[in-house]
């Protein structure tokens, strides 16, 4: 078996804005296998200033694991635990080849097209009247669920937005979940949680940033909100560190995003830890390309989900690839008669 891989920038259609700071493009990387007339392909989606793999090394390390392959030397994923979107891209490029079709490595009614993943409509940061403008148009398109991100704009402006929503659709009809990405300090999350509440929001992600365990748990706690850990588990690898980390904080749910936690088998660790303590998750992409979301969302229906997960990102981008993937009435689907635009693998 052969490999190599490759660069490319993802450009957004239009500013994609968090607490964060402003994304005008997100960086990835394709990790390529060749064995005789078999090929396969993995996404090792970088993160720049999330990934906990976002370091000077990081093409060195892709570079020395295809000359571990291409050697014909033994790779594992637990080698390649501190670079967690390598080691999603490799476990999703060896699926790939292993497969009869490189791009469906989880073969389901739903790449056949005969089922849907229910997922929620995302409304960017922004001026309120971009926002309001995103939310109507999610609205249109069919979706009973929406994230939002907030903690940009001034905090009664953004309640303001909430309850408008809240007059024309209430908890039945629409589902409102809340990312504030860490915004929040300390001290003013409760009463930020408690005012949110009163809208009846389904949950929040990442509250406060992460790191403060203590804080955390007390929220998770007190919470009238149940809160949702994401940033919270990035670069914590050790099953130990892992378990510690649930029973210290005792969330309502986790934010699975196999790019930023170390790819499926990784994720699947998490949802055991989760499960057995009662505690919630769904799944989310990172800002993948095409390719990489196409895994992470056939995966995710082999888990045999239900609710509504974070996978309808794939649209963002001007020179994202063309694939069989298309969000529907609310819905992410396979159309199976739809191929693969102009990529090289």
């Amino acid at each position: 078996m052969k490999a190599h891989y490759k660069r490319y920038v993802l450009n957004f259609k239009s500013p994609g804005r968090t607490s964060r700071g402003v994304l005008t493009e997100k960086e990835t990387w394709f990790l390529y296998l060749t064995d005789g007339k078999k090929k396969g392909i993995g996404e090792c989606s970088l993160f720049r200033g999330l990934s906990a793999d976002d370091r000077p090394d990081y093409e060195d390390q892709l570079k020395n694991l295809c000359d571990l392959i291409n050697q014909k030397k033994r790779v594992s994923l637990a080698s390649l635990r501190f670079f967690p979107s390598i080691q999603m891209g490799y476990e999703m490029a060896m699926l790939s080849i292993q497969s009869q079709d490189p791009f469906v490595i989880y073969p389901s009614r739903f790449v056949l097209g005969e089922e849907k993943i229910r997922i929620n409509g995302l409304v960017w940061m922004g001026e309120l009247s971009f926002m309001k403008t995103q939310i109507d148009k999610i609205i249109d398109q069919g979706f009973d669920c929406i994230k939002l991100k907030i903690g940009n704009l001034d905090f009664d402006q953004e309640l303001s937005l909430l309850s408008g929503v809240r007059k024309y659709y209430d908890s039945e009809q629409l589902m409102l979940r809340v990312d504030a990405n860490g915004a929040f300090s300390p001290s003013e999350a409760p009463n930020k949680l408690k005012a949110l509440s009163e809208l009846d929001i389904h949950s929040i992600e990442q509250p406060i940033k992460a790191g403060q365990v203590d804080a955390m748990h007390q929220l998770c706690v007190n919470s009238p909100i149940p809160i949702a850990l994401d940033e919270e588990l990035i670069g914590v690898f050790d099953t130990n560190e892992r378990k510690d980390l649930l029973d210290a904080i005792m969330p309502q749910y986790l934010i699975l995003k196999p790019s930023l936690l170390g790819g499926f088998k990784s994720c699947e660790h998490w949802i055991d830890l989760a499960e057995q303590r009662s505690i919630g998750w769904w799944v989310t992409s990172a800002l993948e390309s095409n390719i990489g979301l196409n895994a992470i969302s056939q995966w995710t229906y082999s888990l045999g989900v239900n609710s509504h997960q974070g996978l309808g990102t794939g649209g963002l981008f001007t020179n994202n690839f063309e694939s069989p993937l298309e969000v529907r009435e609310g819905h992410l689907t396979f159309n199976s008669n739809q191929n693969w635009g102009m990529l090289a693998i």
